[in-house]
């Protein structure tokens, strides 16, 4: 992997995945990016220009922040970032550093009138990497998706802390096709010649004058997660723990919440009904995945299997996925829902046999109800509910 160290930041090119490290002093004055890119050493959404006339946009994050949880979906080239009213206190856009109210504005800008994207700053995203303050570069981006409507690329959410409601922004961006953004170029968007600059991106200069998204898209090379990668982290066991306290002496009502969390991860599913307790034929539930919109829209079978195990204890074997992969149907695809995680073997010929089997280990489902509940106590009642 790339690096550039700290007597070479102000000459740098940015690189995709390339680290750029800071000093090693052990305070702000380690931090790579005002010598990278002129802008303030602290928070994690900092910028260039006047708050009202802004000339480049940039968003650090740590990606760990089992809270606020920022994500880069590198298939897609998707960037979800969290804003910085993070604790109850302030309005949703009264925060010191006014990212809340520049993620606001550009929004609103996107999706004013099409000369507005001229206007617009490029945004720079990166990751800090948890060695002293260097970071890694994740890429060029600008607000939006394209098919998110205006009202899904840029959401206020409530959270709970302490007892106490208050709103974030949640946001969309997308990562464009630009594996390198030249020196040249930043010194000509500081100078507010971003748009006439020789050196700009062309897929930047494409998304400002047409609107055109052309994203930073990547097929995985590793068909199949490892143990590690299909288990949370530390603090994400303890929503383990309590899902299976919860649900181990009632494996029905696991199966009830399995479903209600596909629906929360797949909007887009028109119905789901559980079958019976025994003799389910393999299926703990059966439903239908609406693709396409309105009169054009089609309905997918699938078929959901649902497995409550301590993942310290037990895995998900070949015998399980043998048996939900037995009684798929003609044009169906299969769920599979577990505490714990697939062993090798099992994930390995799922992928190598090109089944349509989507996997949710203990991982995603941690991912899952962090977004939607604030804290344990939240997610108690709300596990509670199914044993009714």
């Amino acid at each position: 992997m790339q690096e550039t160290t700290q007597s070479n930041l102000g000459l740098s090119d940015l690189v995709v995945d390339a680290i750029y490290a800071g000093g090693r002093k052990g305070n702000a004055s380690d931090d790579p990016l005002p010598q990278l890119l002129g802008v303030s050493n602290r928070g994690g959404f900092r910028y260039l220009g006047r708050k009202d006339s802004l000339k480049l946009v940039v968003l650090t994050t740590s990606l760990i922040d089992p809270s606020w949880p920022d994500e880069l979906d590198p298939i897609n080239g998707v960037f979800t970032y969290y804003g910085d009213n993070k604790l109850p206190g302030r309005e949703l856009h009264s925060t010191p550093r006014f990212g809340n109210q520049i993620l606001r504005d550009l929004f609103a800008m996107l999706h004013g009138r099409s000369e507005n994207r001229k206007s617009l700053p490029p945004v720079l995203v990166f990751a800090k990497t948890g060695n002293y303050r260097d970071v890694k570069f994740l890429g060029l981006a600008v607000p939006g998706v394209r098919n998110l409507s205006q009202n899904e690329d840029l959401v206020a959410i409530w959270k709970v802390f302490s007892g106490r409601r208050f709103q974030n922004y949640r946001a969309k961006f997308t990562i464009l096709d630009v594996t390198c953004v030249p020196r040249a170029w930043l010194h000509d968007v500081r100078a507010g010649n971003a748009l006439q600059s020789h050196c700009c991106p062309p897929a930047w200069q494409d998304w400002v004058q047409n609107g055109s998204y052309r994203p930073l898209s990547a097929s995985p090379t590793v068909e199949h997660r490892t143990r590690q990668e299909q288990l949370p982290d530390t603090d994400g066991f303890s929503i383990i723990e309590l899902l299976c306290t919860t649900f181990s002496p009632n494996p029905f009502a696991f199966e009830h919440f399995a479903a209600e969390l596909i629906r929360i991860m797949m909007p887009n599913i028109s119905t789901i009904d559980l079958t019976r307790p025994s003799r389910d034929g393999g299926r703990d539930a059966i439903g239908k995945y609406r693709l396409g919109k309105g009169a054009s829209s089609i309905d997918v079978e699938f078929a959901l299997e649902a497995k409550c195990y301590d993942p310290m204890a037990s895995s998900v074997g070949v015998r399980e996925t043998s048996r939900l992969i037995s009684r798929l149907r003609h044009r169906q695809f299969g769920i599979l829902v577990t505490t714990s995680y697939l062993n090798p073997q099992a994930y390995k010929e799922i992928k190598e046999d090109g089944h349509p089997i989507i996997i949710i280990s203990g991982k995603d489902i941690v991912e899952i109800l962090r977004r939607e509940f604030a804290d344990l106590s939240q997610l108690h009642s709300w596990l509670v509910s199914f044993l009714k």
